[in-house]
């Protein structure tokens, strides 16, 4: 099984991942009282779905109980750019370097499938199950006991050669493969990625508050922000970079192989994202992670960095969403003009 192992994270690396290693689904027994501390706390907002399936998701041997090890993947996503650059610029939108690109679910998941598949013609008596961020199994905890990396003081999984710019991926096998140790912390007395975070989302080092997160508020969070968070929102209308961007790591950042992760986005003038009608919203980001928030939670986003624009030419791209049936985007809308100073009629 050794040199079945050598073979496999040989061929995953073939395949396009940056870094695999193996574990066991039991590896992570701390987890699940983690989590249950995180949820009692209400940290996690709006997101229900961490409380569901909670037993799975603390005890990834519950989930299927026949798996015997874990590969864990790390796939790069490296922006060819400073996030934090973006943020100078106003009048336009900063979107999250992973979401820049086609979506990542359907990239990694079907390279899992291509590892997956070669297990099995290897080993055919055994069986397989791959996850990528849509099954409730604890990625970030099974890749540090796997040894791909630590979760950092931001709760984002880094690495002394990957940086933290990269995605994970599971492979859950009934095939039997030796354990890689795990990786201990390597963050030492650094706190960049605390300090530098706009709404301190992080009430202590390894600790993050999900309702504070402009990641979390941007993406997940229904309805308006509350109004003390946005103005510390800026021109962030999906997803917020901070905390990965500043982590001293990533100067052994891993380059993207994947070219389809970056370009297409960019970062658009918010006048012209305040224009898109629901189907020009569905065509322009079709294929892309940001599609699946709706153009309703998407406006609200642009409208809130209109209003943190300090440019009053932006009113009038705000003034028509006054009267949207939305009321999220209304008063969205309304709370940008009197940002900016301007009235509404």
């Amino acid at each position: 099984m050794t040199d079945l192992k050598s073979r496999l994270i040989a061929q995953a690396l073939e395949e396009g991942f940056s870094k695999a290693r193996v574990t066991t689904p039991d590896a992570i027994p701390q987890a699940a009282g983690r989590l249950e501390a995180f949820v009692e706390a209400g940290l996690h907002g709006q997101m229900g779905w961490m409380a569901e399936r909670m037993g799975w998701r603390g005890a990834p041997d519950a989930l299927w109980p026949e798996a015997k090890s874990v590969l864990m993947l790390a796939e790069s996503y490296s922006p060819d750019y400073d996030p934090l650059d973006l943020l100078q610029e106003r009048d336009r939108g900063v979107v999250s370097a992973y979401a820049q690109g086609r979506d990542y679910h359907d990239l990694v998941k079907k390279r899992l499938k291509r590892v997956g598949r070669w297990l099995l013609e290897q080993a055919p008596e055994g069986e397989i199950k791959v996850f990528v961020d849509t099954a409730p199994v604890m990625e970030k905890p099974l890749a540090q006991a796997a040894g791909l990396g630590w979760q950092g003081k931001h709760t984002n999984l880094l690495a002394r050669d990957l940086g933290n710019w990269f995605f994970l991926g599971a492979i859950f096998t009934t095939v039997e493969l030796a354990p890689d140790a795990p990786e201990r912390e390597h963050c030492g007395r650094c706190t960049a990625c605390l300090d530098i975070c706009p709404t301190q989302a992080f009430p202590a080092p390894f600790q993050l508050d999900a309702r504070r997160c402009i990641s979390y508020l941007t993406i997940e969070h229904k309805g308006p922000v509350p109004e003390e968070l946005r103005a510390k929102m800026g021109n962030r209308i999906y997803g917020c970079d901070d905390c990965l961007a500043i982590c001293p790591w990533n100067k052994f950042a891993a380059t993207a192989r994947e070219a389809r992760y970056h370009g297409g986005v960019g970062a658009p003038p918010l006048a012209e994202l305040a224009a898109l009608d629901d189907a020009g919203f569905r065509a322009r980001f079709a294929g892309s992670p940001i599609k699946r928030i709706g153009r309703e939670r998407f406006l609200r986003n642009v409208l809130y960095a209109i209003g943190n624009s300090q440019d009053r030419a932006l009113a009038e791209a705000a003034r028509p969403h006054l009267s949207d049936p939305d009321p999220v985007v209304a008063e969205a809308a309304r709370w940008a003009l009197a940002r900016l100073g301007a009235e509404p009629g």
